[in-house]
C-alpha cells in the first residue's frame, strides 16, 4: 500500500512539474496531519493530496478525501504558513490529484476552508 503512493505521489510530482509548478516541498508533516505535496504554481501555494486508488473509480473521492481529512490538510497547511513564512503572503489553493492506473485527473481548489 505504501510503495502505491509513493509511486503515485511520484507520478504527481511529475505531473505538476511538467505543468510549470515548482515543488517546494513532499510529505510535510506536523503533530496531526501530512501534506502529500507542496507547489508553487505562480504567486500561488498549492497544498495538494494524492490519492492513488486502482480499484475505485473518481466518485469514491469523497470518501478518502471527507470533511475530517480536509480540515486535517487545512491545519497542516497553517502550521506550514507558520514555520515557513516567507509564503505566508501568497494565495493558496487546496488540490486532489487522483491518480488511476489510465489518468491522472487534477481537480483544482478540490476544497477550501470553511469558516
Amino acid at each position: 500500500m505504501r510503495r502505491t503512493g509513493k509511486i503515485g505521489e511520484d507520478s504527481a510530482a511529475v505531473y505538476l512539474e511538467n505543468k510549470g509548478y515548482q515543488i517546494v516541498c513532499r510529505n510535510f508533516r506536523a503533530r496531526g496531519g501530512e501534506i502529500d505535496i507542496i507547489a508553487q504554481d505562480g504567486q500561488t501555494l498549492v497544498f495538494a493530496e494524492v490519492k492513488t486508488w486502482s480499484v475505485f473509480g473518481i466518485d469514491a473521492l469523497e470518501y478518502g478525501i471527507d470533511q475530517k481529512k480536509q480540515r486535517r490538510i487545512i491545519e497542516t497547511a497553517k502550521y506550514f504558513l507558520v514555520v515557513h513564512r516567507k509564503y505566508r503572503y501568497m494565495a493558496i489553493r487546496f488540490d486532489v490529484i487522483f491518480i488511476a492506473p489510465d489518468r491522472i485527473t487534477h481537480l483544482e481548489s478540490a476544497f477550501t476552508e470553511r469558516v
